[in-house]
């Protein structure tokens, strides 16, 4: 019994989950079986490590940041990518080079991948997945304040009050990317249903720039997950991934199944591939709690589409 048919650990109508190494799960799925990819990978390789884990809990040391709180609010940790050394990061490479292979293989042509990344990141994650034969269609930049960078000189902010060691982010890189198609776009939607991406509505077409801020308290207690994205993004991205509404969407890093709950919630079918056990227990409970979450409206003046 293959790796695909043995480790099925969640199940709904529309929804699998996979306990699974994603590496493991790509090689026996197979060929031309999956009709988009919308993930939130690890950046690096160091920050899901039991010790650096062990080291956020505790409050102190390691690669995580933590915040301090902001009006009674405690605010999630960080992960520090300044901090990987040459060799992490040649890793890393191979890493998404390997991975974007497997996810060459399983998808279907003109099917699309929405990847996570970080701005210290993002170049050598692209050029990893390119190497693999798929084609950059552009980023999706999501416009969210977050708390890295911005800050003075450690141990001078009053000597040196005019410096910032690093621009204040506000923004959040995904990279689009595409399996070749076969023949013209309209000649591959009508043989896979893919090449292209669903448009927000008849006068919208799906755009490079979203504003979402993070996720809230009331959806955060429903999967306390360290990088949890939030459903407004994520329905957006899984929405559009699929461009007639039909197909498979996978999410290859599944966490909190934050992807696997926007399908559902959307009427998507959709396959989430995690490795972690406690990650697994999270989703099982999270999935259905988030794909039932209703969306807070945004406030005046505060555009999602730009």
């Amino acid at each position: 019994m293959s790796i695909t048919e043995s480790s099925a650990f969640y199940e709904t109508s529309t929804c699998t989950l996979f306990h699974a190494d994603c590496f493991d799960w790509l090689r026996e799925r197979d060929e031309n079986s999956i009709h988009a990819v919308v993930t939130d990978p690890p950046y690096g390789f160091i920050e899901y490590e039991q010790s650096h884990l062990e080291k956020m809990r505790n409050g102190r040391g390691g690669v995580w940041r933590i915040p301090p709180s902001l009006d009674g609010y405690v605010r999630s940790p960080l992960p520090r990518f300044t901090v990987q050394t040459p060799e992490e990061l040649a890793l890393m490479s191979s890493f998404f080079e390997e991975w974007a292979k497997l996810v060459y293989r399983v998808l279907v042509p003109g099917g699309h991948i929405f990847i996570a990344t970080n701005p210290l990141l993002s170049t050598r994650l692209y050029g990893a997945i390119q190497a693999s034969g798929l084609e950059q269609r552009g980023e999706f930049v999501r416009l969210v304040t977050t708390l890295r960078g911005g800050d003075r000189p450690k141990g001078a902010d009053r000597e040196f009050p005019g410096v910032t060691v690093m621009p204040k982010s506000n923004f959040e890189p995904w990279g689009i990317f595409r399996k070749p198609c076969e023949g013209t776009v309209a000649e591959n939607l009508r043989k896979w249903g893919t090449g292209g991406l669903r448009r927000t509505s008849e006068t919208q077409p799906f755009g490079d720039v979203f504003r979402c801020p993070p996720a809230g308290r009331s959806e955060r207690m429903l999967a306390e997950h360290p990088t949890l994205k939030p459903q407004r993004l994520m329905r957006h991205l899984v929405r559009a991934s699929l461009p007639l509404g039909k197909g498979v969407v996978l999410d290859t890093f599944a966490g909190s199944g934050a992807t696997l709950a926007a399908a559902e919630a959307i009427g998507y079918h959709s396959i989430g591939i995690e490795r972690k056990s406690e990650y697994i227990a999270l989703a099982v409970d999270a999935i259905p709690r988030l794909a039932g979450f209703v969306v807070p409206t945004m406030a005046d003046g505060q555009l999602e589409l730009l």
